[in-house]
């Protein structure tokens, strides 16, 4: 397998780009930081009720793209947990070596080819 600092480097990388994504859709959970919110596009109140359906889709909208997001920020944020525990490029299922393809693919892997899926 590559040097861990490898896969670090490319998740830390991941990581700040899915947060300026995030930024740009939705904004932290003040009642939980670990938590992602969707946020309309615009915050002037409008009179037009098609100016609301529009605010109201794009709140929709961003509310699937957060939720994406999201999702793929946790699984990052794990893979450096793995890292800094010691138990990254370990299949998560059988405790076998991840193979060195499927890390180049994903970094954020946590289950071998043979276990994909399986989590």
């Amino acid at each position: 397998m590559k040097e861990i600092h490898h896969y670090k480097d490319r998740l830390v990388a991941e990581k700040a780009k899915l947060e300026g994504e995030l930024t740009s859709v939705g904004r932290r959970n003040p009642s939980n930081p670990a938590d992602w919110e969707p946020t309309p596009s615009g915050t002037e109140p409008e009179a037009d009720p098609l100016d609301v359906a529009e605010r109201t889709t794009d709140f929709d909208t961003n509310a699937s793209i957060v939720a994406d997001l999201e999702t793929r920020y946790n699984e990052v944020l794990a893979a450096l947990a793995r890292i800094e525990d010691g138990s990254y490029g370990t299949c998560s299922v059988d405790g076998e070596p991840i193979e060195e393809d499927r890390l180049e693919a994903d970094p954020a892997a946590k289950t071998c080819i043979k276990h994909l899926h399986t989590t």
